[in-house]
């Protein structure tokens, strides 16, 4: 049996969830698998438990803006196991979630016994990355490190999620964390979660940029409701 217990499986396949989750429980012994199917709802579950000890994201479910966006749970969250499971092979998704600090990069492709033996990778200590990322030529698409610093542009705050608005809308405002927490009656622990993922998704290093990004980009009419 798994001595740390609880696992969180973040997907809007729900057919992939039940499978990992049978997976986790199966084979790795976690007593119990949280389920998720969007990075809001991932990151409110995650908030709630403190008991989590790994946590799996998928790249395409709602929410996800790139591999980047699950650096966020790993700034706020170090003592959990953070991975990747996806469908992308794509060399710029691999080496942007290992750039966030996470602890693998696990295909999906992969069957059960391959896919539970990298995850048991993982929960010793190690960094799983996939065999087929030795060797591999850059892609043509990846972006250089000197042009991945931008400043926030309207896409960048309608890559937000539904959650991030509400955060954002209140910093705005000038609320603080706990005033926030209490607006949306969430945990404090929950809109710093969200906070760093709202820094990722803007590119700004703290609250007095992403309020400047904020005020200068959101529509008027969300500021006023």
């Amino acid at each position: 049996m798994n001595p740390h217990g609880v696992a969180l499986v973040a997907d809007d396949d729900e057919f992939f969830r039940i499978a990992l989750a049978t997976i986790l429980r199966n084979k790795l012994g976690f007593a119990e698998v949280l389920e998720a199917g969007s990075l809001d709802e991932a990151i409110e579950r995650l908030a709630d438990r403190d008991d989590c000890f790994l946590a799996l994201f998928d790249l395409t479910m709602p929410g996800m803006e790139s591999a980047a966006s699950v650096g966020a749970v790993r700034e706020v969250r170090p003592d959990i196991k953070v991975a990747v499971v996806s469908a992308s092979s794509r060399r710029s998704d691999i080496l942007t979630a290992l750039a966030a600090g996470i602890h693998g990069y696990v295909p999906k492709s992969l069957g059960a016994q391959d896919l539970a033996a990298a995850l048991r990778v993982i929960l010793n200590g190690a960094i799983f990355v996939p065999p087929s990322l030795a060797g591999r030529p850059p892609e043509p698409t990846e972006v250089a490190p000197s042009q991945a610093v931008e400043v926030p542009s309207r896409r960048a705050i309608e890559s937000l999620t539904p959650r991030q608005r509400e955060v954002l809308l209140l910093l705005v405002e000038g609320l603080s964390n706990k005033e926030i927490a209490r607006k949306l009656r969430l945990g404090e622990g929950t809109v710093k979660i969200h906070m760093a993922a709202l820094f990722r998704s803007l590119r700004v290093r703290n609250r007095q940029e992403a309020a400047a990004a904020g005020a200068r980009l959101l529509p008027l009419k969300e500021g006023h409701r």
